[in-house]
């Protein structure tokens, strides 16, 4: 049994309130992610994926159970000292109104212009910027809204880059981009990825088929958890999602 356990998660629930009637969200989530792996989040819409995701870096807390990591409970940790371990790219991205370079410094203020470039390059957003009027000085504009949404997904790709950290969380969010926009993305994608701890909700059998270990959410629970092969010839939920959805996509 492998003893490299990076996140740990015991028996999590995540419900809130509507009124006198609570809405349970996560139900009885129990998983080990170890060092380096890629574990890929599928399900229907509103299975609990987002909520989930959004657990890891403590944007929210469980209602009960604990999420550990490196054995720590995170509610006995700072918040700097989690934000400092996890890098996150959502699909909201959230650029400030300034310039391209100040967006990407957020994530590493002693980035030299080389680091920048570097971190531009794996994202594949170095030649689109070097092509803009003013380059990497040129205003994004409130949240962003000058750039295309694989423009900002692919500046904040290079801003975790830059970042440089352990664990990886990402919604990759490419079904409303164009499919140039999207290649561009995936093969950004496995830069990111690579050689870090990555939890990742997928939308395109591209990307899932590269994970290690696929967890199939339905109803705020782990419903089958396996790799692809694996899962397809269980006949089950992630067969019928790769049928209806990923099998119409390539």
């Amino acid at each position: 049994m492998r003893d490299d356990v990076i996140i740990k998660t015991v028996d999590v629930h995540r419900s809130y309130r509507v009124g006198r009637k609570s809405i349970e969200i996560l139900r009885g989530i129990d998983l080990n992610i170890h060092h380096g792996e890629k574990i890929f989040l599928c399900g229907p819409s509103g299975a609990g994926k987002t909520t989930l995701t959004y657990l890891i870096p403590r944007l929210y807390d469980p209602s009960d159970g604990r999420i550990l990591i490196d054995g720590h409970d995170l509610r006995n940790l700072t918040l700097d000292s989690i934000a400092a371990q996890i890098g996150m790219v959502t699909q909201e991205t959230s650029l400030f109104h300034d310039n391209i370079r100040t967006n990407l410094l957020y994530a590493k203020l002693s980035a030299t212009q080389a680091d920048l470039e570097s971190a531009c390059r794996a994202a594949n957003i170095h030649d689109f910027i070097t092509g803009l009027p003013a380059g990497y000085d040129t205003i994004v504009g409130e949240r962003g809204y000058r750039l295309s949404g694989g423009e900002k997904q692919r500046i904040a790709l290079a801003r975790v880059i830059l970042k440089d950290p352990r664990i990886l969380v990402l919604d990759e969010a490419t079904s409303s981009l164009d499919s140039e926009s999207e290649a561009l993305i995936q093969q950004a994608l496995g830069h990111v990825m690579a050689g870090r701890t990555s939890i990742v909700i997928a939308h395109r059998l591209s990307t899932i088929l590269a994970a290690d270990l696929i967890l199939v959410m339905d109803r705020g629970r782990i419903v089958e958890r396996g790799t692809h092969p694996d899962l397809l010839v269980r006949n089950g939920l992630y067969a019928a999602l790769y049928n209806t959805q990923f099998k119409g996509q390539g």
